[in-house]
């Protein structure tokens, strides 16, 4: 059977999923993995069709030191142990610049053009970057897609896409871009088939996990986001800060003397729910502890999503669905209750029996604005865009 594998890579991890290819170009996901602790710990865990473990091992750090070896020691492990006929590799790219809008095919123009991008997203590009590099390496017969998360934004108008800064930066790349792109073209897809009267309406979508945003989508397309040049802004995360005020960067630089590396590590790795609960990062953990620093993280958390439903809102002139997704978004029914609360202004309802059991709508019948939970796909998603460039190709080549 063709397949296509999908490699996610982030800091010091790397999923990957392999989707079988049908006759008629559907998908079926066959595995899915997982590389953590990369360079420290690591340990490879995958499951078969219908969740069956398939491998669960660890490695000295010396075995996987880097993502191009999780990436390689993945590669092996499927090609030697499962026996797939690999067509093409899809890879999750955070940030495409104002270049790339839509999923392409890499070379090795492409990636160095991608590696420009670092500055932007140096919590997450790098990552990305590194198993493609390898695979232009060691695999250049091997196609290899790249699926930006900021393609799904790049329609926004110039009053939503500009800052306020002299119109010379824009051209220089200074821009709101905008992430989580593929979660939400995923979930814009999906709400076709699960609620098609929603699906052209006025929809926010809030993507709340251990990195989370929100994003205002009309008829399908993205209208405004929280984040935006970027993925440090808007909503408070796991471990980033958010929405804030530029003059403190000013301030922790002139008056604290930090470095702007120094700096770069607070806002990416130790700000956010952590920051604020001086626990963890994890909305598990504070749910379950009590600490009233924990209880203070939670309810900053579930203000912020409020105060930002509030702007998504008036970008798309009122609301129609409020949608959930995500780890919090799709797991955590006392999350969704409590987010709903702040969003009775705008006439929603909760039903709390629907929500406690995760049903696909969980609004009243009289509630004004409907509310669903949505799983997010960004994998399915990234190997429907590879086949279909790699489709393109071959067409372009006869």
């Amino acid at each position: 059977m063709e397949t296509v594998l999908v490699i996610n890579a982030g800091s010091s991890s790397l999923k990957f999923q392999l989707f079988g290819v049908a006759a008629a170009g559907d998908l079926q996901r066959l595995v899915k993995g997982l590389v953590d602790g990369v360079g420290t710990s690591p340990r490879m865990r995958a499951l078969g069709v219908d969740g069956v473990p398939l491998i669960d091992q660890g490695y000295s750090h010396d075995h996987i030191p880097d993502l191009s070896a999780a990436a390689q020691l993945a590669g092996t492990w499927l090609s030697e142990r499962q026996g797939f006929n690999l067509v093409a590799v899809g890879h999750r790219v955070v940030q495409g610049g104002p270049d790339h809008d839509q999923p392409l095919r890499v070379n090795e123009s492409v990636l160095r053009n991608l590696e420009r991008f670092v500055p932007l997203a140096p919590l997450h590009q790098p990552g990305n970057l590194e198993p493609i590099r390898m695979l232009l390496q060691s695999r250049p017969d091997l196609p290899q897609v790249a699926c930006f998360d900021t393609g799904f934004h790049r329609g926004h108008t110039d009053v939503a896409d500009y800052y306020a800064l002299p119109r010379r930066f824009h051209g220089r790349g200074a821009r709101r871009y905008g992430f989580h792109g593929l979660s939400y073209e995923y979930v814009s897809a999906r709400l076709r088939e699960v609620a098609p009267k929603i699906a052209d309406q006025r929809v926010i979508v809030a993507h709340l996990g251990n990195g989370a945003s929100m994003c205002a989508i009309f008829a399908g397309r993205s209208i405004e986001t929280t984040m935006g040049f970027t993925a440090l802004d808007g909503l408070p995360m796991g471990t980033r800060c958010g929405q804030i005020d530029p003059g403190v960067i000013l301030y922790l630089m002139t008056e604290t003397g930090m470095t702007a590396t120094e700096i770069q590590d607070l806002l990416y790795r130790e700000s956010g729910l952590k920051g604020l609960s001086g626990i963890s990062s994890d909305v598990r953990d504070l749910l379950e502890s009590d600490s009233p620093q924990a209880a203070f993280a939670l309810d900053y958390f579930v203000y912020r999503v409020g105060l930002y439903a509030g702007t998504l809102a008036a970008a798309l002139n009122g609301l129609d669905a409020f949608v959930f997704t995500a780890g919090i978004g799709e797991n955590s029914a006392l999350m969704r209750a409590r987010i709903v609360e702040n969003l009775a202004w705008l006439g929603a309802e909760l039903d709390p029996v629907a929500n406690a059991e995760g049903r696909l709508a969980i609004s009243t019948s009289s509630s004004r604005i409907v509310l669903l939970v949505v799983p997010t796909d960004e994998e399915l998603m990234i190997a429907r865009h590879t086949l279909e460039v790699i489709s393109k190709d071959t067409s372009g080549a006869k």
